[in-house]
């Protein structure tokens, strides 16, 4: 073959360092399609970008080329490094270190991108805490509970 063709789509979660509410509406509102350009300018697409105050729920297609955890060090380190410079209010803005990243098959795309941007009518229902333990058990991650939330 002449190329090579790759589909890969991961659901990526993480939170804020300590799970501190510090993504209000109004930084929602540009840190999304902040972390959407971050995405694009990798050669890697956003394609739904969501969260709620203490964590953020990300669909992304990488290419074969790309690694889940580079990109999620992308994402990560620049948006935090963006709301510092655009935010001093944000002075104590971190992300956890870890992160979660869930293959998605593509007859799940749309229902995905539609868990994504339904995030603040998910978490009247349920927590971050308990939606984290509900992806790791769905999808068989092996885990020791001491050492989930650091």
């Amino acid at each position: 073959m002449a190329h090579s063709f790759v589909c890969s789509y991961f659901h990526c979660v993480w939170s804020t360092k300590g799970r501190e509410p510090f993504i209000t509406d109004a930084l929602a509102e540009r840190l999304w399609p902040y972390m959407g350009g971050i995405a694009r300018e990798n050669k890697f697409h956003a394609l739904a970008i969501g969260g709620a105050a203490d964590h953020v729920h990300l669909l992304m297609s990488l290419p074969g080329s790309l690694a889940v955890a580079k990109a999620v060090q992308l994402i990560k380190g620049g948006s935090s490094k963006w709301v510092h410079d655009t935010f001093p209010e944000f002075r104590h803005f971190e992300w956890q270190e870890g992160y979660g990243a869930f293959t998605v098959g593509i007859s799940q795309k749309e229902q995905t991108v539609r868990y994504i941007k339904n995030q603040k009518e998910h978490h009247r229902r349920k927590t971050f805490q308990e939606e984290f333990l509900s992806f790791l058990k769905k999808h068989d991650v092996q885990y020791d509970p001491r050492f989930v939330w650091g």
